[in-house]
């Protein structure tokens, strides 16, 4: 296996080019169904949650870029009331890892997810009235949302399950209806850039993971984030 190290070197030699045309051969236009920022019916029939990666800086960035609209008690970017989102608001410990304790989950965890509602949607995913589905902080949305169903399958980083759409069989793309769908040139190399961004950025993650973690004595019903600052509490602050 290749060190983690050795992944990024190959992350940052993609050449975005190369991506961009394997992309364009698939095809791809975001269809707006919401199946990726929506929470699902899990083969036991339990309400299943959306589960998608957010960096620590992409939290503090959805946290500076976005209030609450007071009005109507959900988030709008750009809003003009100046209440700020708590980090408990924009990230959850991601659940793998973590037991059920008596108090819900407890444990260590190494990464964060966006938050989620009562539906186990995306906190930030809103619908109009047609069902066509909306980011809600479209602009600043992590990068695993902006290169979704595309992912790059180097080791140490995420992987969904998906089929090889290049030879090398370096690009992945994951079950979305919006694949088959033309998509233009300079789209195709946006979303190529911004792939091989994430794959850079993952492996980062990993590394400063890997190299600031320190065993940390949980109690019971915490749950405590290890993450590439260090470990956290829940409400995303070093413990």
């Amino acid at each position: 296996m290749q060190s983690l190290e050795a992944e990024l070197d190959r992350a940052k030699d993609l050449r975005v080019s190369e991506l961009a045309d394997a992309i364009e051969a698939i095809g791809f236009e975001c269809t707006r169904c919401g199946a990726c920022c929506k929470g699902y019916d899990g083969d036991d029939g339990e309400r299943e949650p959306h589960t998608a990666t957010v960096f620590p800086d992409e939290a503090r960035t959805l946290q500076a870029t976005t209030d609450y609209d007071l009005r109507s008690g959900g988030a709008a970017s750009g809003s003009s009331s100046g209440t700020s989102l708590e980090w408990r608001d924009i990230a959850r410990p991601m659940p793998y890892g973590l037991v059920e304790g008596d108090d819900g989950l407890e444990g260590e965890t190494f990464e964060w997810a966006l938050q989620t509602d009562a539906c186990g949607d995306c906190t930030f995913y809103t619908e109009d009235e047609e069902g066509m589905g909306a980011c809600q902080v479209h602009d600043d949305r992590p990068l695993i949302c902006e290169t979704y169903p595309f992912s790059v399958a180097l080791g140490g980083t995420s992987q969904p399950m998906g089929e090889a759409v290049d030879e090398e069989g370096m690009v992945r793309a994951h079950e979305c209806e919006g694949l088959g769908r033309d998509i233009s040139r300079e789209e195709a190399e946006d979303l190529a850039a911004a792939l091989k961004e994430r794959a850079v950025r993952e492996l980062e993650e990993a590394i400063g993971v890997r190299d600031n973690y320190e065993p940390t004595a949980v109690d019971a019903g915490e749950v405590v984030v290890h993450d590439s600052e260090g470990a956290k509490d829940v409400d995303g602050l070093p413990r």
